[in-house]
């Protein structure tokens, strides 16, 4: 359950910003990490350990476990968020890809008697269960490293939205002195989520339960705890048992709406305005009332969504996160990996990629001469940058540091097609960072550049320049 910040910032030079309204999406290099007095930091905790919100955390628990110094790498990520500017199709081509569902699939078959039995306890769908742990913590394999009391510790004493933070520091803190985890194994995103399915520390002590029988809520290392804590969580939410999340489906002609997941309405109303599902069949009698949602907007897939959708956002306010369970969720029921993309194509020409892909640019890279550290799948800060670089060394605009389906085309020399149609090839042209293109009618660059609502431009008060991403979905 990651924290999110819904309309994250993050600084641009002129040049980049420049970029940025032409194409959408570019890379923007990571601050450097603040400078953090020690100072500070230990008057800080000293007025915590006294405070309203740790009563009920002993001295000794605050003292054994207190941070001899702040990790300002957790404020440089708590103003650096470059996952929450992806397009809707790189986010969900990541997360949902054929090693996932493979994985999920495995999964199912491996804890299937644990699944049965929480599904008996708590009425929700093992395949529901199983996206949500697929995408917090890949079925276990990515818990994250970050050491929880340091993370929360820093986050309570410096920039913004610090009460918050300190009582999940406190909450974190009664969960060792619980006994229910040990002080080694609270390590987790740099936010303080962790576990199995990436639960808060505040959502622990309100959700977490011990279905293995032996004593301790451990999400750590018991995946029946955590996948009957998930269970838990969705049925407190408001998940309605033998209900589907929603379908894709498939707009009648000329029917215009707004996306809205709140905004919902009777299935009748949906059957007579036109509505099927996205292969042409009528929508099923399973589902009561649900919500029209696009992601990508008019041309994209279209989702009718019910109240099931509605919990998995709930785990974490994201319309893509949610989407992203979801389709996990549905393929593992399947058993299908094989295609992993919505009926209904992505309104690009430049599709995101796999993590396999991910990985298969990195190696180039390497092999290229760029230093990109390990390669893991994971198109992080390294990534972009090199990118970036061998985008311009090769003359290709924009230059923007995005691993989609082109560069990795243009990098690994494949001259496959993309989604089943004739690729696109980048435009190649001397590098030429300070003239722009004009932006033809249909293309993505003047769609953004007539939308400029998607992008909200502030000055700072030390003159320095920031665009504000606003997408609904994140």
């Amino acid at each position: 359950m990651n924290y999110c910040i819904k309309h994250s910032q993050f600084k641009l030079t002129f040049a980049v910003i420049s970029t940025l309204l032409f194409t959408g999406t570019a890379y923007a290099a990571k601050p450097p990490a603040p400078e953090l007095s020690n100072a500070q930091f230990q008057q800080c905790l000293n007025g915590l350990k006294n405070s309203s919100t740790f009563r009920g955390v002993s001295s000794q628990t605050f003292e054994r476990y207190r941070p001899s110094q702040p990790d300002p790498s957790v404020i440089q990520s708590l103003n650096y968020q470059p996952e929450f500017q992806k397009d809707v199709w790189d986010y969900l081509s990541a997360l949902v890809d054929k090693e996932r569902v493979d994985d999920g699939i495995q999964a199912k078959h491996q804890w299937s008697d644990t699944l049965r039995r929480i599904e008996a306890r708590y009425g929700v769908k093992p395949e529901h269960v199983l996206g949500v742990w697929g995408v917090e913590s890949n079925f276990g394999q990515t818990l994250g490293k970050k050491p929880l009391f340091d993370s929360l510790a820093t986050l309570s004493c410096f920039d913004r939205r610090q009460s918050y933070f300190q009582g999940e520091y406190a909450n974190a803190l009664k969960i060792v002195q619980n006994g229910d985890i040990a002080a080694s194994d609270m390590t987790g995103s740099w936010a303080g989520a962790f576990g199995q399915t990436q639960f808060m520390p505040s959502t622990f002590l309100e959700l977490a339960v011990d279905f293995d029988g032996d004593g301790r809520r451990d999400l750590v290392n018991s995946v029946p705890d955590a996948l009957a804590s998930t269970a838990n969580f969705l049925s407190k939410r408001g998940y309605r048992s033998g209900e589907p999340w929603g379908y894709e489906v498939s707009k009648p002609a000329n029917f215009w709406a707004t996306s809205n997941r709140r905004d919902k309405k009777p299935m009748s109303y949906w059957r007579n305005q036109g509505f099927t599902l996205a292969n042409g069949r009528p929508l099923p009698y399973d589902l009561d009332r649900a919500a029209l949602i696009m992601p990508a907007g008019n041309d994209g897939p279209a989702f009718l969504v019910g109240k099931n959708f509605d919990t998995f956002y709930s785990y974490n306010a994201s319309e893509n996160y949610a989407l992203a369970i979801a389709h996990l969720s549905d393929l593992i029921t399947r058993e299908d990996s094989n295609r992993t993309d919505f009926i209904t194509s992505w309104p690009t020409d430049d599709p995101g990629i796999s993590r396999q892909q991910a990985k298969e640019i990195q190696q180039a890279l390497l092999n290229a001469g760029y230093d990109i550290g390990e390669v893991d799948g994971i198109i992080g800060d390294n990534t972009r940058k090199a990118i970036m670089q061998y985008q311009s060394s090769r003359g290709v605009f924009p230059a923007d540091g995005r691993a989609g389906q082109k560069f990795y085309r243009l990098i690994t020399n494949t001259n496959a097609p993309i989604n089943n149609t004739q690729p696109v090839p980048y435009q190649q042209s001397p590098y030429q960072p300070h003239t722009q293109p004009t932006p033809t009618a249909n293309d993505s660059m003047a769609q953004l550049i007539n939308n400029r609502a998607s992008y909200r431009r502030i000055t700072n008060a030390d003159g320095s320049i920031q665009l504000i991403r606003v997408d609904d979905g994140s």
